[in-house]
């Protein structure tokens, strides 16, 4: 794609997220033809949406780790999209069910970098992330199907929204995950008190680091890379609940603690 037919898809996907609406195809002239489109516009979609007041990029999400979500979302491999500073919310958050437009939940484990991760570094494997890792938290995602139908709309165009991104709630860093094994690690959600859904680590890619490898090389490959100070959400352990108002969702893992999230 050109760097016109480029701005013409940021600026259509920003507008969308900017003003709560739904969005349709885009039109043939600029839709993204691949994943390559995709991240070209993603790139530009996030500085419009920071000079629109959503503030730094402080975090990264990585969507269908897990074959629940591959399943799901009917996409056989990752994707990621970029968070925004004034996005992220700590241990508990009340948000306003009519803000969001479709709102839905992820459930995740999530880590905090505490070196930059260079291609001179690479390839990144499972083993060698963990150098780079200063603290894992658990994490919820937000997620909005900004769009009329997310069933029909193409891959690329849902890449280039941050697949579906729109808010994190992280819990306390835990510096000391070294001896904690991961993989067998079981989340368990609750709505409303009951119990909604349970799921390992391990359901991310094997082991939730892999997921964190498989970003940092794809990065790379873009002649980017991830930095020192931003936190990374891993995959949902469990498919997307999409909540009703009223709801609340609590998700806990042992030995990273619990968080929540309610939609007035």
């Amino acid at each position: 794609m050109d760097a016109a037919a480029i701005d013409k898809a940021a600026t259509a996907i920003a507008e969308n997220r900017l003003n709560r609406t739904k969005l349709d195809m885009l039109s043939a002239e600029y839709r993204p033809a691949d994943l390559n489109d995709a991240y070209s516009i993603q790139e530009r979609h996030n500085v419009i949406l920071s000079r629109s007041g959503l503030g730094k990029r402080v975090g990264y999400k990585i969507g269908c780790t897990t074959p629940v979500m591959q399943e799901y979302m009917n996409i056989h491999e990752p994707s990621f999209g970029e968070v925004f500073d004034t996005a992220v919310h700590q241990d508990h958050v009340d948000l306003t069910f009519t803000n969001y437009v479709n709102p839905g939940i992820e459930t995740e484990i999530a880590v905090w970098l505490a070196s930059d991760m260079p291609a001179a570094d690479g390839p990144y494997t499972r083993d060698n992330v963990r150098n780079a890792i200063g603290a894992v938290m658990i994490s919820i995602e937000i997620v909005e199907a900004r769009y009329r139908n997310y069933r029909k709309l193409d891959t690329p165009t849902m890449v280039a929204d941050n697949f579906f991104n729109t808010a994190v709630i992280l819990g306390d860093p835990v510096p000391n995950w070294h001896k904690m094994d991961l993989a067998a690690a079981e989340g368990t959600i609750l709505l409303n008190g009951k119990l909604l859904g349970t799921g390992l680590g391990s359901l991310i890619m094997g082991h939730p680091f892999e997921a964190l490898a498989w970003l940092a090389n794809r990065l790379c490959e873009r002649s980017r890379h991830l930095e020192a100070g931003k936190f990374v959400t891993l995959g949902s352990v469990i498919a997307t609940h999409w909540v009703s108002q009223g709801d609340c969702i609590e998700h806990s893992i042992p030995g990273l603690g619990s968080i929540s999230v309610s939609f007035a």
